[in-house]
């Protein structure tokens, strides 16, 4: 499989190679931005090649799984045959790179509130099984890291699917009901009963922005299940539509809650998407005050809340600005936005123990070798 999905011109190299003799060669793996180090995936498959193929290798770790690395700063150099290692360039660079940037952003989103659990919930954003894989593998690296780093974080719990929970010390995926069951149901309230009824002994979460009717659906659920909402064994989703406000919200009602509980974070000077995020439509900081608020002033305060849609580590930052009483966040955003910055790059550095590496890239030398 390998020839198949690596650069043609690794191909026709190590036909070269076979052709005029082999080399051992060291290539130094590095990317260009900041990233947390999440090397398993590539290094998995790395041992996996070369047990099929009968080749040995040495790899040096400069990073080991969890720990910042710089821009251009080498995260490993691996050591072995040209012959063997030229066509594999693609392939590990696939595994890397991404997995670097998503821990990266989920370390940044943990460390950004601390204490709120996340939920991956990246899986259907992804291109294919191997991706999801590589992206909940990353979340549960940086969430790790954010635990390590600070005192009392959550960090991440779980994920939605079976397949990849056990990177969050699960035996299965989390999750209550998607969109589409309260479509079925025809009413929010009667898909949390169908629910209810279904799985009586496990809390549930109801998502209450189906009908455009977060505050009245949730506390219509509340008045139908006191008892799972006094227990605490109640939550509600918000996934508003960031093309619309929450119910009972405007501009300047938004602000108006602000004010009444975190005042701090409308003082001053905000950019345009920070305010989106404070007073915006969808899924604001306003708007999960709002539903706090209500909740609370009909009695059910130990009903909790879960926020999904575009939490990424702005939007992190930002609602921990706010103080916004979220219980749970739902998300798939630490995937990067920008998927060119996930590029991973690898220049060989060494030739038959000769140091040798394009113009430029001389900072990828070994430092006894440069």
């Amino acid at each position: 499989m390998v020839p198949m999905w690596t650069d043609a011109y690794f191909k026709r190299t190590k036909e070269i190679i076979g052709k005029f003799g082999d080399a051992q060669v060291t290539y130094a793996i590095f990317m260009r931005r900041p990233v947390v180090s999440a090397p398993k995936m590539a290094l998995d498959y790395l041992a996996e090649v070369a047990q099929e193929q009968g080749f040995e290798y040495k790899v040096d770790l400069q990073y080991e799984e969890g720990r910042w690395v710089g821009a251009g700063e080498p995260i490993m150099y691996i050591t072995g045959s040209f012959y063997h290692l030229s066509e594999l360039e693609t392939l590990l660079l696939q595994r890397i790179g991404p997995a670097c940037v998503a821990a990266y952003n989920a370390f940044t989103m943990c460390t950004e509130m601390p204490n709120t659990a996340f939920l991956a919930m990246d899986a259907r954003h992804c291109a294919g099984a191997e991706m999801a894989e590589i992206m909940a593998y990353a979340a549960s690296v940086g969430s790790r890291r954010a635990k390590e780093k600070g005192e009392n974080v959550v960090g991440f719990v779980g994920n939605a699917t079976d397949a990849t929970a056990h990177y969050f010390g699960k035996d299965s995926g989390m999750g209550t009901m998607p969109h589409a069951l309260i479509g079925y149901a025809g009413s929010t309230l009667r898909a949390a009963e169908m629910y209810h009824e279904a799985f009586s002994d496990e809390p549930m979460t109801v998502l209450v922005d189906y009908f455009g009717q977060e505050i009245t659906d949730a506390l219509t659920v509340c008045e139908r299940f006191p008892d799972l909402a006094k227990a605490g064994r109640l939550a509600f989703r918000l996934d508003t539509l960031g093309g619309r406000f929450c119910e009972g919200l405007d501009p300047a009602a938004s602000y108006a809650v602000l004010e009444r509980h975190a005042a701090h974070a409308i003082r001053g000077y905000r950019t345009e998407s920070e305010l989106r995020h404070l007073i915006g439509p969808g899924v604001s900081a306003a708007a999960i005050w709002h539903l706090r608020e209500k909740l609370n002033a009909a009695g059910y305060e130990n009903a909790r809340i879960v926020a999904s849609s575009g939490f990424g580590p702005e939007k992190c930052r930002i609602l921990s600005l706010a103080d916004a009483p979220v219980d749970v966040v739902g998300s798939g955003s630490y995937l990067p936005e920008k998927w060119s910055e996930t590029y991973a790059t690898a220049d060989i550095v060494d030739y038959d123990g000769v140091a040798r590496v394009k113009v430029g890239r001389e900072f990828l030398l070994k430092a006894d070798k440069k």
